[in-house]
């Protein structure tokens, strides 16, 4: 099959080679240990409690955050795409490459609108940024999860980062928006990136499924290791970056009452929509944690205990909704094949906190100076560098010696991985396959 040569033996190692050579030759020239000498720009100027404390601030105070925010990065985001019953290598494995050359990526994206003296400062709070970053390529990730190969989506993230830091830069300094827990620069663009980039890459040949396209029991448990992971750790993703003390708290409480709502709706509208009121597991994986998303940019406000929970509720509606009654109208109607259906958990909520956020301002639930009209134009802004970032990415993508996998072997770690012998119940199958492929050889 010449039109895919998927051959990784050249290919792959060149380009993760020359990427790292790249970036370690940027470190060199760009960056530098944090030595505590601050010009001061942005995080904690505006609270009025931190100027007397500003002076006892330690270096390491934010570790714990980061931690948490690595943990979902890692296992939350690299377990929850593990559903797919032949894929799990990739999901969490590939998932790891992108991640940790993308936290590089970002962290001198980022850093270069923020030069001190002509260099980066590696902080804390700039590596929280960089981790950031990465989750915007691991959402978009999951829309074309199966349907791409590491060297895809090796591109996919220097593209993707390199836009995401402009958007950012844009919404949070130009505009001067708030979007602490990052509903809109985060989930909104990662998933409307992720559907543009499906989009372009649409393949006729699946129109009607694939048999690799699908769960078996213990994937699917696998895959909730993921879920409650990114579920126990979402209030430090949406209060890390906010301002210390009190604001910090309300993002914290705000996320985890969120949370919790959610869950709520989520499984009581997947008993609903489900045949004969079971639960669908799909719903429970993600929708569960759509009160997290929708609660981003609203997390350091004054909404009230009441008014998170009432995201939180509104958005497991949604976005079961969405699993349930969207996604195939999606696939079928407009050629988006989104495997992990990050428009649900991602998309619509993100863009659900992007309207909570401008009804936030405009009621000045927001301590420090805020305008509704900027909120707005911040979400907008992110919709717009998502969707024509994504579709420019996807025609780059596209490029016929990326190694894209043909269409048989999607959704399946042989292509790229070693795999060892399968059990036993999945032996006849393999055997199966073989044959097949002797003949289509012959």
């Amino acid at each position: 099959m010449p039109a895919y040569a998927t051959n990784m033996r050249l290919k792959f190692p060149i380009v993760a080679l020359v990427l790292e050579i790249i970036t370690i030759i940027l470190f060199g020239m760009f960056v530098v240990y944090d030595d505590g000498k601050h010009h001061g720009h942005g995080h904690d100027d505006h609270d009025d409690h931190s100027n007397k404390t500003e002076h006892k601030k330690e270096p390491m105070d934010l570790y714990p955050m980061f931690q948490d925010v690595h943990v979902m990065i890692f296992i939350g985001f690299g377990f929850l795409m593990t559903f797919l019953k032949r894929y799990g290598f990739s999901s969490v494995g590939i998932n790891l490459l992108l991640a940790a050359f993308g936290l590089q990526w970002g962290l001198l994206m980022q850093g270069i609108w923020h030069l001190e003296d002509g260099k980066i400062k590696v902080d804390i709070f700039k590596i929280i940024n960089a981790d950031f970053s990465t989750a915007t390529v691991l959402i978009s990730f999951g829309a074309v999860l199966g349907k791409t190969s590491p060297v895809q989506l090796l591109i996919m993230t220097i593209l993707e980062i390199t836009i995401f830091s402009i958007n950012e830069h844009l919404v949070a300094t130009v505009l001067e928006a708030n979007d602490v827990g990052a509903s809109m620069i985060i989930h909104a663009y990662g998933a409307y990136f992720g559907l543009a980039v499906a989009r372009v890459l649409y393949r006729p040949g699946l129109r009607n499924g694939h048999e690799n396209d699908g769960s078996v029991y213990h994937s699917d448990l696998f895959a909730m290791i993921g879920t409650v992971f990114l579920w126990m750790f979402w209030p430090s993703f949406n209060s890390a970056i906010a301002d210390p003390g009190y604001t910090q708290l309300t993002a914290v409480i705000n996320t985890y009452l969120s949370l919790a709502s959610c869950v709520l709706s989520a499984y009581a509208i997947s008993s609903l929509v489900e045949h004969k009121g079971k639960l669908d597991m799909v719903h429970i994986q993600n929708a569960t944690l759509a009160g997290g998303v929708a609660v981003g940019t609203c997390a350091d406000m004054n909404i009230g205990p009441f008014g998170a929970m009432l995201i939180g509720l509104v958005a497991g509606i949604i976005s079961t909704l969405g699993f349930k009654f969207l996604t195939p109208i999606l696939a079928s109607n407009l050629g988006i094949q989104d495997t992990c259906g990050v428009h649900n958990l991602h998309g619509m909520p993100g863009i659900l906190g992007g309207l909570a956020g401008i009804v936030a301002v405009a009621l000045g639930k927001k301590k420090v100076s805020g305008k509704a009209e900027m909120q707005a134009a911040a979400l907008a802004s992110s919709l717009g560098f998502a969707v024509v970032g994504g579709a420019v990415t996807g025609f780059i993508m596209k490029l016929p010696f990326w190694g894209q996998p043909p269409d048989q072997n999607c959704f399946d770690d042989s292509i790229y991985w070693e795999v060892p012998a399968e059990e036993d119940e999945n032996e006849e199958s393999l055997a199966h396959a073989d044959h097949s492929k002797n003949k289509a050889e012959v």
